[in-house]
């Protein structure tokens, strides 16, 4: 399996050379970098060469490391049906780059860079209809980022003197807890088996 993967990782370097960056095999599926400003071609390469033949689009996932200059990872995960293989290409994005839409090859991909814009707040250049879709109108941030607070920017409740729905800065009526565990609401002070390991 490891040899036919690389054999595919390196027939898809061959066809899209500057496009595609390198290869490498993780966990029995075979990963794909590739330039941003080539996304287009990237896609309809593997989509229509008879070699790879990647028509079914599966997701499009991200990830944001924000100590890169290039924080964000969009990931495509393709499958081939034919040749039943899979494949994950992986594009690179930061905050102010326009990541050119890919819904003229994937029609599917519509809902999925949406998504990724409203999480991650990636920009997609020719997307007919680039808004939230998980968050709500007038969502402050993007929530997947790591820079994100956990307790978000403002807080929703229904106010019944208004008959509303009212939005608020977030208030935090209790600092967060720290448990001792000492208290007998808190926890047990007496060993439970394998916790003696812990202390090692």
């Amino acid at each position: 399996m490891t040899e036919a993967l690389n054999s595919l990782g390196e027939a898809i370097v061959a066809a899209l050379p500057g496009a595609v960056t390198g290869f490498e095999i993780a966990y029995g599926e075979l990963n794909v970098r590739a330039e941003t400003s080539e996304t287009i071609k990237v896609l309809t390469t593997l989509r229509d060469d008879s070699r790879f033949n990647f028509i079914n689009f599966t997701d499009l996932a991200g990830a944001d490391y924000p100590a890169r200059e290039k924080r964000f990872d969009l990931v495509w995960h393709l499958l081939s049906p034919k040749h039943n293989h899979r494949v994950r290409v992986t594009f690179e994005a930061d905050e102010r780059m326009l990541v050119p839409s890919a819904i003229s090859v994937f029609p599917a991909a519509n809902w999925y860079e949406r998504e990724i814009y409203d999480l991650y707040g990636v920009l997609f250049a020719d997307h007919p209809d680039l808004r939230r879709i998980l968050t709500d109108y007038g969502f402050e941030g993007h929530p997947l980022r790591k820079d994100f607070p956990t307790t978000g920017y403002v807080e929703v409740r229904y106010d019944d003197e208004e008959k509303r729905v009212v939005y608020e800065p977030v208030k935090l009526v209790q600092e967060f807890r720290n448990f001792d565990f000492l208290s007998p609401w808190e926890g047990t002070d007496y060993v439970l088996p394998g916790d003696e390991k812990a202390k090692s």
